[in-house]
């Protein structure tokens, strides 16, 4: 008897329980909800419109993150720093002056795309400055260290800004163009989800283009794969790596564009919980995966978006809307759990354990 007791796993046994118990949750909920015709199909296609558009941001934000691990193997928790960084700095010396002058509403594309510019500069400068004082010494050091620098560096760009633009909220100006609706779908759906769609797609064809075609491209691919192989190809490590972190933090510095065009107010700590939920999506689809992050920042988006109005409001949850950092964080820990190589990733070899 106690060996058929010492031969049973009981962290497994307790895994399939968990498993089983969010899958009838799930489930009763789900049908719960569908049963009550709680919700109308224009409502339902909403709450998906706003999930890809959200998932979009996250996925710009997430590609950062998986980037910088594909080359370093290091969690860069100062991602959200840059995202937040460039549009703030945006907001603050451009978007808002432009706006009380009314020159932005008189040319709103251009506008746009100046503080876009701006904004992807300034995010590449901090991710550049960055890595240089605060990483780049510490390649060598045990994975612990450069991810305890990467927190300090989190709470220094935090409390600087705050110390240089003041820690209240700042609007971000509503475009007359981008306000309203355009019917499609069957429902009317919002100008600047369109736009956020969009700009996400293209960024990311961009993008794939960039890491597929270019020799720049190839070579991040080639110090991800092997630095030491790499650099004796005459592949320059230090300028691939310093690539990377441009190229994470431009993405980023657009997300954090089209964040504000969304959620129309910025401010010194909007890069931490977008940032924490990135890297959500990032191990969800497959940390290291390009296509794992857009893919796994799509899906925490749609999550986010429908799961609280289909699991939780059939369960006779109060506040049920209010759950959503809830079921985004509950997904990292189950991922983490269940299945740590995420969506797309593929089981960690020992050297990058």
């Amino acid at each position: 008897m106690r060996s058929r007791l010492a031969n049973i796993d009981f962290i497994g046994v307790f895994l399939w329980v968990i498993r089983a118990a969010i899958i009838v949750a799930v489930v009763w909920g789900t049908t719960a909800t569908i049963l009550n015709n709680t919700y109308t199909t224009r409502q339902w296609t909403d709450f998906l419109v706003f999930g890809v558009a959200q998932g979009s941001m996250y996925a710009l934000i997430a590609i950062g993150y998986t980037l910088v691990y594909g080359v370093l193997f290091m969690i860069n928790f100062a991602h959200g720093e840059f995202f937040m960084s460039g549009i703030f700095t945006a907001t603050v010396f451009l978007a808002l002056p432009m706006d009380n002058a009314g020159w932005l509403d008189r040319n709103p594309l251009l506008g746009l795309l100046i503080i876009a510019v701006v904004s992807m500069v300034i995010s590449v400068v901090i991710a550049v400055v960055t890595e240089r004082i605060a990483y780049r010494h510490l390649r060598t050091a045990p994975r612990l260290v450069p991810l305890i620098t990467a927190i300090g560096a989190s709470f220094f760009w935090q409390n600087l800004y705050r110390g240089l633009l003041g820690g209240e909220q700042k609007p971000f100006p509503q475009l007359e163009v981008l306000t309203g609706t355009i019917p499609m779908l069957g429902t009317e759906i919002q100008k600047v989800h369109i736009v956020v769609i969009i700009v996400t797609i293209i960024m990311l064809i961009g993008l794939n283009f960039f890491i597929i075609r270019t020799k720049t491209g190839k070579a991040i691919r080639s110090v991800a794969e092997d630095k030491e192989v790499a650099a004796l190809m005459g592949i320059d490590v230090d300028r691939t790596i310093t690539i990377t972190f441009i190229t994470g933090a431009a993405m980023a510095g657009i997300a954090g564009v089209l964040y504000a065009m969304v959620y129309r107010q910025v401010h010194f700590f909007m890069g931490f919980i977008p940032g924490i939920k990135a890297f959500t999506a990032a191990v969800l689809g497959g940390i290291g995966s390009i296509p794992g992050a857009a893919i796994g920042g799509l899906f925490l988006g749609m999550f986010e978006s429908v799961g609280p109005s289909l699991f939780l409001k059939g369960l006779g949850i109060p506040a049920f809307n209010q759950l959503k950092d809830v079921i985004a964080f509950t997904m990292l820990v189950l991922v983490l759990i269940f299945r740590p190589q995420g969506i797309l990733g593929e089981p960690l070899a020992e050297k990058k354990a």
